[in-house]
């Protein structure tokens, strides 16, 4: 289930307000500016699948969101580390990676298929901690400082869309912010 928490920046201990309901989500989050809807994600792909059989399955999905804005690039993140045990050993880096506050000079839009993913972007002094999962489409606006986390198990798949043909480039703010704020295994 789809999960958002606010908290002031300065204080990740006290829950602001905290939803489950996909339309109050919505609402809070399109009130800054992001972008969040529950979209269909019924074709048989798991975490793990071939970037191919995901681009695949979603194809009608994929061509509408780039005939709406314009997407230059779509790739794939497919992970399962519980089942493959090369993925598992490379975990710890690709996680941090995605774990320190960072910005994109685009959009940073994710439609998650299978699994889940916890985004924490940092707008107007506060922390809006999303946690998405199959079917939830998420469009993090350009510069927006943000951080990712896909837990020490990750099992999510997400098909991302790029403006920039070089695909995810990120800014590191060098704030340490994300080391106060919830890990996914801590949901």
């Amino acid at each position: 289930m789809s999960e958002l928490s606010i908290f002031a920046d300065d204080k990740p201990d006290h829950e602001l307000m905290h939803s489950t309901d996909g339309d109050e989500i919505a609402a809070e989050l399109a009130a800054v500016g992001i972008r969040f809807e529950r979209w269909q994600a019924g074709a048989q792909v798991k975490a793990g699948d071939s970037p191919e059989q995901v681009m695949a399955a979603y194809k009608d999905d994929i061509d509408q969101l780039i005939a709406e804005e314009g997407y230059q690039t779509v790739d794939v993140i497919s992970l399962d580390a519980m089942d493959n045990p090369d993925v598992q050993a490379k975990v710890p880096e690709m996680r941090q990676k995605f774990l320190s506050e960072h910005r994109h000079s685009e959009d940073e839009v994710r439609f998650f298929v299978d699994g889940r993913g916890l985004f924490s972007l940092h707008v107007q002094g506060r922390v809006y901690e999303v946690l998405c999962e199959k079917g939830d489409l998420i469009s993090v606006p350009a510069n927006t400082p943000h951080w990712f986390d896909m837990g020490p198990n990750p099992r999510f798949v997400a098909i991302r869309f790029f403006n920039n043909p070089e695909g995810w480039v990120a800014n590191y703010t060098g704030s340490t912010i994300a080391e106060s704020f919830s890990r996914l295994e801590s949901q």
